[in-house]
């Protein structure tokens, strides 16, 4: 929770629906991928800092002159749910837009960037979720809000049904497009379903489904972990109190941590990445006593199989890293070693496990193992309104599983050097996680 000088920093908040300028998605249908439905419980929230006088004079009435522009071609997230008589949802592209909250700040954006609350930039996202009135919720969520003395910070909550991180960006970012006259050639689509050449025929037993034509067992793959049913509202809860927290990484301490980690070994090389990697996962492997994680996931951009003007959740790796002994008998370098040959790619076996189940299982990816999450080459500050780029933009993965998320970002360029990493765990192993890393590797 953010603190209440922030809560109470907040007011005047007004809620509004910005829908396509003209008849835009004509009520077509979009369906959806397995690796789309997999996705389906985790929210992207974003919150980008723009100083004065990047819209200074540009009034709200302005500024939804623009959105109506820019939703014309991005209409596919302006849609709602629908369920076939299957009972598989799609989108409905019937125009019904974005959800845009007006607020304002006591606070001026220096004050607001100088506080050392990690969660503050909580409450200029929205945090809502999909459902229960599942064909009435928006699947993107956008907050503006106003400092004291100029400023203001553009917060968007996006449903990672409709794609990854680098589809979120796409998809604002044809925003700022929009603010200078530019338009794409063609709207924004999605990835299509993939043909099928032959049906299966299925039966399912407690935790494992069976292929009936190949007579092969069908286990969820470890990269997921199923939850109960949630029904039209798509969101889990957790066991603990979650909480996220911030470590800035400068390219000197990376270059150090590289070294420590590689040792003697002067011919070989971590990348920064996986040196991120290596140092959270072995604090926290003490944090929890030494043996585990023995399992983590790593989720990286597929930049061979992204396609430009498509948003999709196909162009992610999602990768399994298993150890064979406890994480405490490794040696950094081993461990880096393992991240970098031996992490197994499950992104078939996850579309598998969703297909061959008729009741579309509510699978939980990130924080089902520990997820490690490679945003570091992600275009955060390439979002450029009226000539000016975000001083500071902050990302969050919500509605994750209690293993925990750690996102690895890039930082403001010509502010600071390095690696922002945004830590997401059970409340109780943060303070651990932060003496662990200051003790053992001098990261403060």
């Amino acid at each position: 929770m953010a603190s209440s000088k922030e809560q109470n920093s907040i007011y005047d908040i007004k809620i509004s629906t910005v829908v396509p300028g003209f008849k835009s998605g004509h009520d077509g249908a979009q369906e959806l991928t397995a690796m789309d439905l997999a996705m389906k419980l985790h929210y992207l929230r974003f919150v980008y800092y723009f100083k004065a006088p990047t819209f200074d004079g540009f009034t709200i009435l302005k500024i939804k002159e623009t959105m109506f522009s820019w939703l014309c071609h991005a209409y596919i997230p302006c849609g709602r749910f629908r369920r076939a008589e299957s009972g598989r949802p799609f989108i409905k592209c019937n125009d019904s837009g974005v959800r845009l909250f007006e607020a304002k700040c006591h606070l001026s954006l220096d004050e607001w960037l100088e506080s050392k609350d990690d969660s503050r930039h909580k409450v200029l996202v929205p945090n809502q979720v999909l459902g229960p009135d599942l064909a009435y919720s928006p699947l993107v969520l956008i907050q503006l809000t106003d400092f004291k003395c100029g400023g203001k910070s553009v917060g968007m909550s996006w449903s990672h049904v409709l794609g990854d991180a680098f589809s979120a960006m796409g998809f604002i970012n044809l925003w700022a497009q929009a603010i200078a006259g530019h338009y794409p050639a063609q709207p924004l689509t999605m990835a299509q379903l993939p043909t099928k050449d032959q049906p299966l025929i299925m039966i399912q037993q407690k935790d494992t489904t069976y292929d009936l034509q190949n007579s092969k067992p069908k286990i969820d793959p470890l990269s997921v972990k199923r939850v109960d049913p949630v029904g039209d509202l798509w969101s889990t809860s957790n066991n603990s109190k979650m909480e996220t927290v911030t470590f800035y990484f400068s390219t000197t301490e990376l270059t150090r941590l590289q070294a420590q980690i590689c040792g003697k070994k002067v011919d070989q090389h971590v990348p920064e990445f996986e040196c991120i990697c290596v140092v959270i996962w072995q604090c926290l492997a003490k944090v929890r006593h030494g043996s585990g994680p023995k399992v983590v996931t790593i989720c990286r951009n597929d930049s061979r199989n992204r396609n430009k003007g498509i948003i999709t959740n196909e162009s992610q790796t999602i990768s399994l890293v298993k150890t064979d002994k406890p994480i405490g008998d490794y040696e950094p370098f081993e461990l880096g070693s393992l991240i970098m040959t031996k992490a197994d790619d499950e992104r078939t076996k996850i579309k598998e496990s969703m297909e061959i189940d008729e009741e579309l299982p509510d699978f939980l990816i990130y924080g089902a193992n520990l997820t490690f999450v490679d945003f570091s080459d992600a275009s955060f500050y390439e979002m450029e309104v009226r000539g000016q780029k975000p001083a500071y933009v902050n990302c969050v993965i919500d509605s994750i599983g209690d293993e925990g998320v750690v996102l690895v970002l890039p930082t403001p360029k010509g502010c600071f050097d390095g690696r922002m990493v945004n830590v997401t765990l059970p409340q109780t192993q943060i303070f651990e996680l932060k003496s662990v890393l200051e003790e053992d590797w001098c990261v403060a």
